[in-house]
């Protein structure tokens, strides 16, 4: 990127803004957005109509092509890093600013979830612009005249989750760039390409590139804001383990009048084995589990009851009549939690049929609070099952394990498994993005000491040995994981502008 050109531009954009611009570039960046808006939203679309299913790698690579080259177009260094040969890529770009003495490293993630969720009103692949759920009725935005409404929402996979703060910081840059301000840190990218698998390569992959991704600060931009609406920032995230559970019935479906009164049911044993596990509380029933949770600080404590209460208006928004757990949601987030994915045994529909089943299967995430670890919770899962009298298997049993044992249960544990990670509130450089996003948004930001969500972030974190802050700036009903993901517009306008923050006024 040209340099000289921006120097000058900055010159002049400070004198026409004066003195009380010279720290923040949100006035000149808004300029910018405003006069831009159906160009972003183009280049959005774009980047959103690209198959990204993180199982289907090719799809992968044709997205890490993509991104690498918008950012080739802007002046970055770019190289596509593996962990080994037909793994997902991530996409690295650097761009070293002269006179800068930090180095940030932003990551987010491209690849996306499963899109076969029933309900998609548009195509997953296919950007729909809409009113928010659930009238959901189509704009048409090309034609409008005007600024585009801001409570407009874009449709895809992945709008939310995690291209839009993708999006964001490639439009920050523009801004800048048109608004001659120069970035005040220099700048490296780290976009992974299998977050959505459980980032089971991540941890290889940042070691083999440890000096290349090392930054002093790293910032990470996946996740919702803060459901009052105001931006927050965190500083972690839980880790997260997760496993199917197959238990097993008769060799063949049997008349369930001929022999409901006496062939074991595989959908009833799967029931009692969720039931085990967990009360309707959410509070797990595996004893020892909570035993290696860290003792929750007198800080995080703080900052949880310094956030805003959302919680009766969430309970309308979601049409809930209670809540399970702690009365406040992010409370929630400081033990671990235990979440039945998904249920399967029988037929439905056109298919039901008054049959017992041959076999039925449960699918369960841990979100593991910090201090726990995958192994430690495999351990204690599998022998409260083997004590509740199942016997467990790693494939399909013979009819010798049938015939040899009352209750027979397969388990497989997921890939990519991960502790949770948390760094500290009060550091120069967490300071330092709490004053700079709080410049641009008008207010002071909230700190959530971690997210309730998970990723494979304590694998970098702990490798780069460099302070973590999540940034997000989603919409927090952005339905991400789920059918008619969506980003609201004026939530990647206000993302424009704190990435722009974040590139031209961090100073620590």
């Amino acid at each position: 990127m040209d340099w000289r050109g921006w120097v000058a531009g900055a010159a002049v954009a400070l004198m026409a803004a004066g003195s009380a611009q010279a720290a923040s570039p949100k006035a000149a960046v808004r300029a910018w957005r405003q006069a831009h808006e159906k160009e972003i939203v183009a280049d959005f679309s774009a980047l959103l109509s690209m198959p990204n299913v993180a199982t289907t790698v090719s799809d992968v690579e044709k997205n890490a092509a993509y991104i690498g080259g918008l950012l080739e177009k802007r002046g970055f260094r770019t190289q596509l890093l593996t962990s080994e040969p037909g793994t997902p890529p991530s996409v690295f770009a650097e761009m070293r600013v002269p006179g800068a003495k930090r180095t940030v490293t932003f990551y987010a993630h491209y690849d996306g979830q499963p899109i076969g969720q029933k309900g998609w009103i548009s195509t997953p692949f296919e950007p729909s612009m809409r009113t928010a759920l659930p009238e959901a009725r189509p704009v048409d935005w090309k034609a409008t005249a005007g600024p585009l409404d801001p409570d407009w929402r874009l449709f895809a996979r992945s709008a939310g989750d995690d291209k839009g703060s993708i999006q964001a910081l490639i439009s920050a840059l523009d801004a800048l760039k048109a608004a001659g301000i120069k970035p005040s840190v220099n700048i490296k990218l780290l976009y992974e390409g299998e977050e959505e698998q459980g980032s089971p390569h991540f941890a290889r992959l940042v070691a083999k590139n440890l000096e290349t991704v090392r930054g002093d600060l790293l910032i990470m931009g996946d996740g919702p804001m803060h459901q009052s609406g105001k931006q927050q920032i965190n500083f972690g995230n839980r880790g997260i383990a997760g496993f199917t559970a197959t238990v097993y019935g008769p060799l063949k479906p049997l008349h369930d009048g001929h022999y409901g009164s006496w062939a074991p049911s595989p959908t009833v044993m799967i029931a009692s084995l969720v039931i085990s596990l967990r009360d309707d509380e959410g509070r797990i029933l595996i004893p020892g589990i909570y035993d290696d949770v860290q003792p929750v600080s007198a800080a995080d404590r703080a900052a949880l009851a310094a956030l805003p209460a959302v919680e009766t208006s969430l309970k309308t928004a979601l049409g809930l009549g209670r809540n399970i757990g702690p009365p406040r949601l992010a409370d929630g987030y400081m033990a671990p939690t235990l979440n039945v994915r998904a249920i399967h045994a029988g037929d439905e529909g056109p298919n039901a049929a008054n049959a017992i089943a041959t076999e039925a299967n449960a699918s369960f995430d841990f979100r593991l609070a910090p201090g726990e670890t995958p192994a430690r919770v495999h351990a204690l899962t599998e022998a409260f099952l083997i004590n509740q009298g199942w016997f467990i298997v790693r494939g399909t049993p013979d009819l010798a394990t049938r015939l040899a044992h009352p209750k027979v249960v397969r388990i497989n544990w997921d890939e990519g498994e991960s502790v949770a990670t948390e760094s500290p509130m009060e550091g120069p450089a967490a300071k330092a993005v709490a004053e700079a996003i709080g410049r641009t948004v008008g207010y002071p930001v909230l700190r959530l000491p971690f997210s309730g969500a998970s990723s494979g972030m304590a694998e970098i974190v702990n490798q780069m040995k460099a302070p973590m802050v999540g940034v997000s700036i989603a919409n927090y009903d952005d339905n991400q994981h789920a059918q008619n993901e969506n980003l609201r517009l004026g939530n990647l306008w206000d993302g424009i502008e704190v990435y722009a923050g974040l590139l031209a006024d961090l100073d620590w």
